[in-house]
């Protein structure tokens, strides 16, 4: 039910977004409100635990190796992160989460 409504919300966003756009174009909506609505649109970077990220890879279906390379970062790192060793940050973090909304193609 949750991933539903995040699905309805997100594509009403997005149509909100679209139009805010067509208004700034035209004029009607100045650059200060525009950045506010692209702030709405981008995915929410939340920490993730170390099931978590197992559980996202393992639905992507890649082994470690793997999915360190599509995150740029070392096979270690992926392995220290799923056993609690160490914490994903900064643009890795950022990476997780965009794997966990759109999937591992969104960064490929």
């Amino acid at each position: 039910m949750a991933a539903i409504k995040k699905k309805v919300e997100s594509g009403i966003l997005a149509s909100v977004h679209k139009t805010a756009a067509g208004l700034h174009t035209a004029g009607l909506v100045d650059k200060a409100t525009m950045r506010e609505f692209d702030a709405l649109c981008l995915t929410p970077v939340e920490p993730l635990t170390p099931d978590e990220i197992r559980a996202l890879r393992e639905r992507e279906q890649v082994s470690q190796p793997v999915f360190a390379h599509y995150l740029n970062v070392r096979k270690d790192a992926v392995s220290k992160w799923e056993r609690g060793e160490k914490r994903p940050d900064g643009p890795s973090l950022k990476l997780l989460n965009l794997v966990k909304v759109k999937g591992l193609r969104a960064i490929a």
